[in-house]
């Protein structure tokens, strides 16, 4: 069959040149058949021949699919079919075949296989996608690994980006929350891969669900579907849109102080782009998202809250273990089993009414915290020596300047001495009113501030409460010379 253009230099040829049919043949190396067919039609048409006999192939073709047939259960990405280890196979069983014979079938083996995917429809408020994307940041001057949720509206094309130091069930969770409260309603159902912070088994068709997963879903009524194992392209929408949010705003590396930083940067830029990226209808994705949020669900009265609730046993140090990380708790707590609610950022620790927050660690990290120790501090004066310098860290200005005052004036031993002081003074009397005192006396340079941290630690008179009853009669003092008239048998 001719190019097209080839067909038209022969009916231009002939029908408006007026040469022979002979001449334009021997002129393009053609037969004179052509030349006469394409002058009875404007345009070439493909004439299906009769398939060809294949002897070769006939003889091979049912050994040819055994073969693919059993290798297909024993094969990865990897480690795949080829052409040339198929033909070497059938060649060692003694079948003549050739490569290219071997190549055609194994294509026309995998066409068949390939799967056929199917044009969907996605109605505003319906369906959202949600996955985690690994990503790098530079967070406070250090480059680490960390994970980027993504909740993608397959409708409107609007997105929710937060990064986590971990792609664990808690940011999982905690994502979801913040992603809902961003858009302020609901997706009627959310389509993920099976990962373990929501799916507990798989057993085809269903899914055996986290317990915090669940909670999660009946909290905010939504219901959650999940890709076939293996299928990532079942959500190829937030597939494709992690990888342009990785692109379009994670490049270069982003850096900030801390991850919640980059990622508010990151949002307000998701949020920048939702209003200038148009459809070809020239609808905004903030238009249409305005659309179906009005086919949402609307958001419960009050958030999920996605902690992690753990019960622990303060040690004898006043010390809690938590998914390997080790948090300091008030020295009271010693003993005593404290609930530990573990969030994304922080962790709550509560313990018979009382509640302190500190800062969530990595796996064998440490939070010590030596305001949690003033009660033993003050009674143990060469362990203010050891952690002194933590101390007063910790504690900020001015006991920074009267650690290192001490040290020079009195040497390290009577420095964690008057320390200790001042510590049971800051027990006694709160911290503001001795970091009052402390100030005052070291901005007037003086020299006295044992004796300082002595009066600190001296409580005030006792005051007794006097019933009412009894506040309208005084009462004098004895006098020494009233005892010598009762014993002399006189009268006062």
């Amino acid at each position: 069959m001719l190019r097209m253009d080839r067909v038209h230099v022969i009916r231009h040829a002939v029908l408006i040149q007026g040469r022979s049919v002979r001449s334009v043949a021997r002129e393009l190396g053609v037969s004179r058949n052509t030349v006469r067919r394409y002058l009875e039609e404007s345009e070439p048409v493909r004439v299906e021949q009769e398939a060809r006999p294949r002897p070769v192939y006939q003889a091979v073709q049912g050994r040819l699919h055994e073969l693919l047939e059993e290798w297909a259960q024993r094969t990865t990405r990897k480690q795949r079919i080829t052409g040339t280890r198929l033909q070497g196979q059938l060649v060692k069983e003694g079948h003549p075949v050739g490569t290219t014979l071997v190549r055609q079938c194994l294509r026309e083996w995998r066409r068949k296989r390939q799967e056929v995917y199917v044009p969907l429809v996605h109605r505003p408020g319906e369906e959202g996608q949600v996955d985690f994307f690994e990503v790098t940041a530079e967070v406070a001057g250090v480059r680490e690994p960390a994970w980027m949720f993504l909740m993608h509206s397959m409708y409107s094309e609007r997105d929710f980006g937060w990064v986590y130091e971990r792609a664990d069930q808690l940011s999982f969770l905690d994502g979801h929350v913040r992603g809902f409260g961003h858009f302020g309603a609901v997706f009627q159902r959310l389509i993920y891969d099976n990962l373990s912070s929501a799916v507990k088994k798989v057993v085809m068709p269903e899914r055996e669900l986290t317990e915090r997963f669940r909670a999660l879903a009946s909290h905010y009524l939504f219901e959650p579907c999940f890709a076939r194992p293996g299928e990532g392209h079942d959500k190829g929408g937030v597939e494709g849109r992690g990888r342009g949010v990785r692109l379009q705003h994670l490049v270069p590396v982003p850096r900030g102080e801390t991850l919640r930083g980059i990622s508010e940067q990151l949002l307000r830029d998701l949020d920048e782009q939702a209003e200038t990226k148009r459809d070809l209808q020239g609808r905004s994705v903030k238009e249409r998202f305005a659309e179906e949020l009005s086919r949402m669900r609307p958001l419960p009265e009050a958030p999920f809250d996605p902690r992690k609730v753990i019960l622990v046993t303060a040690s004898r140090m006043a010390k809690v273990q938590v998914e390997g990380a080790a948090y300091s708790v008030p020295s009271r707590w010693a003993g005593l089993e404290v609930t530990a609610h573990v969030g994304v950022e922080d962790v709550r620790f509560v313990c018979r009414g009382e509640e302190v927050v500190r800062p969530r660690q990595r796996f064998g990290g440490k939070c010590i915290r030596y305001r949690d120790y003033l009660p033993e501090l003050r009674r143990k004066p060469q362990a203010v020596r050891q952690v002194a310098p933590e101390l007063v860290e910790e504690l900020g200005e001015p006991f920074g300047r009267l650690w290192r005052f001490l040290e020079a004036s009195h040497g390290p031993r009577e420095a964690a001495r008057v320390l200790a002081r001042v510590v049971g003074a800051m027990e006694d009397h709160g911290e503001e009113a001795v970091r009052e005192a402390l100030v005052a006396a070291l901005d007037a340079d003086r020299a006295d501030l044992l004796a300082l941290a002595c009066r600190l630690t001296r409580r005030g008179p006792v005051q007794v409460a006097v019933p009412a009853a009894l506040a309208g009669y005084e009462v004098e003092s004895a006098r020494a010379a009233d005892y010598d008239v009762l014993l002399m048998g006189g009268e006062a």
